[in-house]
């Protein structure tokens, strides 16, 4: 049985507001081509290169949240190639002295040790048109953090993980935005397999895009090295690329070693000597990261399915908010009886469940951001919910009123007469109302079924528009058909 072995290089883009060694706005994303360049990032002859001191504190940064042994001393080196859309013929990256070692991520209980982050500058952008291949440097020189693990994954889910992981860990930092669809993260994958401890032949597959084509991709190649080796065949050393179509990895290259990079040290730049004050700073600034955010919500809210919150930092956020509101009504409450807890476990569980689906449906793909229901009318419109003032039919119409106007909940339900129907005169009229326009109805449930006393409370709900409860309803048909 072939074990595969996967190690992932992630390069994301750092949000710094200028490029990694000059003043060009960094925006690679500038729809006109060639904007956002200058004598530096295009290469000029005589131009040097300067540092951008927030790239570098973001990847410290990144690194003391992964654990990572920040370097006392870090330089840059130019690593040589030639391609059209590298201006200079040398890309300044780091080699043997990057800025973060060591450190890992938990997946599914298991570390994924961290070998390296470093930092450099990207690339430009190549756009092939009518047989044509354009150059476009908007990029070219934007900060770029790679990271690279050790060989510690073993299966395409693994591999989806850490990297869905990693991008939750910068988001929450603030150091990436790291959306894969904008090419501010991309994923390259290093596998090999073998029946050993010694490691097989690697095979890279560069620039997957989404987190789902990581996953196959892993998996294909998997099913592919494992056919050939039971055929008695050798896996070549190679990059290949995912083709979305075929559903494959496909040959590109034969893959370069380190070596062939020709690395030396950037000499229009000093080394740098990291001091621990300059560390303390940045680690001060780290606040709570995903996987502590999962355990706190679990121990403070009893709550399990919680990813959607650790996913949509602002979400998770409204929630939080929401719940601060409803623990101040729980107090109003707690003089009057003795089970504030328990209002409050059910009023979370009310809130979550209203949040995640209900709001959710409301919002329709758009970001938490654009909620215009303040938490306050929120934890509002969860005490009238849960105070039996409105019934859940009727919350609905009213919590898309809350979003479409921004209203709270209590004029909503005033100016739109929504409120239950709390007085026994008011039910009981509609009760007879409802006998009386219904009597075969009637005369079935006195002869024996029962099934004709709930067509008669829907009835009753449905002449109150769903502004009676239930089982009021159905105790007073109770009372009126002896």
């Amino acid at each position: 049985m072939y074990k595969p072995t996967i190690g992932l290089e992630i390069h994301a883009e750092l949000n710094t507001k200028s490029k990694m060694f000059c003043s060009c706005k960094n925006d690679p994303l500038e729809k006109r081509p060639n904007f956002n360049i200058c004598p530096v990032c295009t290469a000029q002859p005589g131009t040097l290169p300067v540092v951008n001191k927030e790239a570098v504190r973001k990847v410290i940064k990144t690194g003391l949240a992964l654990g990572s042994k920040i370097a006392k001393e870090s330089k840059f080196d130019r690593k040589n190639y030639f391609y059209p859309d590298l201006p200079k013929g040398y890309q300044i990256s780091q080699y043997d002295m990057p800025f973060c070692e060591g450190g890992f991520l938990e997946i599914e209980g298991k570390k994924v040790r961290i070998k390296r982050i470093h930092l450099e500058e990207d690339t430009g952008r190549l756009i092939h048109k009518d047989g044509e291949s354009l150059v476009d440097l908007n990029r070219a020189g934007v900060p770029l953090m790679e990271m690279v693990t050790e060989p510690d994954i073993y299966s395409g889910s693994q591999a989806r993980q850490f990297a869905q992981e990693l991008q939750l860990i910068l988001r929450y930092l603030g150091v990436s935005n790291a959306d894969m669809e904008k090419g501010q993260m991309r994923v390259e994958v290093n596998i090999s397999l073998s029946k050993t401890k010694k490691l097989g032949t690697k095979v890279e597959i560069k620039n997957l895009n989404s987190f789902r084509v990581v996953e196959k991709a892993v998996d294909y190649e998997i099913e592919r090295q494992t056919e050939i080796l039971e055929e008695g065949g050798k896996i070549v050393q190679e990059t290949r690329g995912w083709h979305d179509k075929k559903q494959k990895t496909l040959s590109q290259r034969e893959k370069e070693e380190a070596h062939d990079y020709r690395y030396l040290p950037e000499p229009d730049l000093p080394t740098f000597h990291i001091e621990k004050s300059f560390v303390d700073e940045i680690k001060r600034e780290i606040s709570e990261l995903p996987s502590e955010k999962r355990e706190r919500f679990r121990k403070e809210y009893g709550l399990e399915n919680i990813e959607m919150f650790v996913s949509d930092k602002d979400l998770g956020c409204y929630f939080e908010q929401v719940m601060s509101e409803l623990k101040e009504w729980v107090k109003t409450i707690e003089q009057k009886r003795k089970i504030a807890e328990e209002d409050l476990l059910k009023l979370t569980k009310l809130a979550y469940n209203y949040i995640t689906t209900d709001l959710q449906g409301l919002l329709a793909g758009r970001s938490a951001k654009e909620i215009k229901v303040t938490p306050e009318n929120f934890g509002e419109f969860i005490a009238l919910i849960y105070g039996g003032k409105i019934s859940s039919k009727t919350a609905k119409q009213v919590l898309a009123e809350m979003m479409a106007k921004g209203k709270d909940p209590s004029h909503i339900i005033e100016e739109g007469g929504l409120g239950q129907i709390e007085g026994e005169g008011e039910i009981e009229s509609i009760v007879k109302e409802v006998i009386g326009k219904n009597k075969k109805a009637v005369e079935d449930y006195k002869g024996g079924k029962e099934e004709s006393l709930q067509f008669l409370v829907g009835q009753v709900m449905a002449a109150t528009k769903g502004r009676a409860k239930p089982d009021i309803a159905r105790d007073t048909l109770k009372k009126l058909l002896k």
